[in-house]
């Protein structure tokens, strides 16, 4: 795959990545700074979910304090991101992680979904406060202070159900008609979402794979510690050499486990969190096109005088307007977003292939004590020279220590 196609600049290798990728840190100019962090179970007889704490600390001066402590569950970040939506439909607003977990990963609602999730919120909220224009939207500012009660108060204010039903209606029959005539630089930008919808995808699915073999990898592994620990009872010649076999694959183990916790933590969540931007983008461009549609519709309505010119010509100006606000909010976005993206995904490879660097330096250091360990066999008498099950297996071992799965950033 083509990882340089993300952006000509792109280096593809580690290694170059390594020796050429260089962050310059940009000064310290926050006023928001936002936790989440305390998830607690609720259970009532309709439902069961989670609610985490939130801890904003701030030093702007719309806020009526400088720290603020509520509590949030899912379904109100949901609100937060449809509201975003509704008040800039052409900003990309960040993703929110998925409501259920992939079938076979992991239960709903066991620790590692709950941390997982509690990561993926604090990012959601730090990434908007980070935005230059979402970051002083006034329902984000409500979702990080009002108490719960004040919260649903607020909710209750939004326009009523047949209002919403309407919008609805008008923007699926907007999107229906299409667009006659999209603008060029839309075009490409289209065309860019959806190769690199398909490239992120891709990645996130080798990625996936390669992190459930490691795990197996490792899974298997671990039993060759206790065993040979096992075995050298019954080898008295062989003892210490056994043990320290076992040692080696014990620090084996725990070299893999780290690199996994790496691939886990640090490598996934980005290629994934970028696999669902890919549909923002595209919900996005979906709603450029529908403010478009409807101007266009106007227009073509006046053409052919089919309602009254004067409000036509009127509501086309207003029209002309949104679009052309709507097209300078997504190009402005678009630019911003690009050069966060190809931050994150030029980090998370580089932090990668340090990692995997270092693992292999590792696991090279423990193979060269294998292979010496193995050597000793060739010390062993007349009587164990001929029963040469324990120099077969010790070679056996080398060979299996040293079969290991690729990861990203390795080639």
């Amino acid at each position: 795959m083509d990882m340089n196609s993300f952006s000509p600049m792109m280096p593809t290798s580690p290694l170059s990545m390594i020796n050429q990728v260089k962050f310059e840190d940009e000064p310290d100019l926050k006023d928001l700074f936002i936790t989440v962090d305390e998830p607690e179970s609720h259970v009532t007889t309709v439902e069961t979910f989670i609610t985490y704490r939130i801890i904003t600390k701030t030093s702007r001066g719309e806020f009526d304090s400088s720290e603020f402590e509520v509590r949030r569950r899912y379904q109100d970040f949901l609100w937060l991101k449809g509201k975003l939506e509704d008040a800039h439909p052409t900003l990309i607003i960040p993703p929110l992680p998925e409501k259920f977990i992939v079938k076979g990963m992991v239960e709903r609602f066991n620790d590692d979904f709950i941390e997982t999730r509690r990561k993926a919120l604090q990012k959601f909220l730090n990434r908007i406060a980070d935005h230059p224009t979402l970051t002083f939207n006034e329902d984000f500012k409500v979702f990080l202070t009002a108490q719960t009660w004040e919260l649903s108060s607020h909710k209750k204010q939004g326009p009523g159900l047949l209002s919403r039903m309407g919008q609805t209606v008008r923007a699926v029959a907007w999107s229906m008609r299409g667009v006659k005539s999209r603008p060029e630089e839309f075009m490409e930008m289209n065309n860019f979402i959806e190769m690199f919808s398909q490239k992120i995808n891709l990645i996130d699915k080798i990625s996936q794979r390669i992190y459930k073999e490691e795990r197996e990898y490792f899974d298997e592994m671990k039993e060759y510690g206790p065993v040979h620990i096992l075995w050298s009872a019954t080898e008295e010649d062989l003892v210490d050499t056994l043990k320290s076999v076992a040692s080696c694959v014990d620090k084996c183990c725990k070299a893999t486990e780290k690199r996994m916790s790496g691939l886990s933590e640090a490598l996934l969540p980005v290629v994934h969190e970028y696999v669902l931007y890919s549909e923002i983008l595209m919900g996005v461009m979906k709603r450029r096109d529908q403010i478009q549609a409807e101007l266009d519709s106007k227009v073509e309505a006046l053409t052919s005088k089919k309602a009254d010119t004067d409000l036509l010509t009127e509501e086309i100006g207003k029209l002309e307007d949104k679009v052309e606000c709507a097209n300078n909010a997504l190009k402005a976005d678009w630019e911003r977003w690009k050069q966060n993206m190809q931050n994150d995904i030029k980090s998370a490879f580089t932090d990668m292939a340090e990692e995997n660097i270092h693992y292999y330096e590792q696991i090279r250091m423990l193979l060269n004590l294998v292979t010496m360990l193995s050597g000793t066999c060739h010390l062993l008498g007349p009587e164990e020279k001929r029963d040469g099950s324990s120099k077969a297996c010790i070679n056996w071992l080398v060979l299996e220590v040293t079969h290991f799965p690729q990861s990203p950033g390795q080639n």
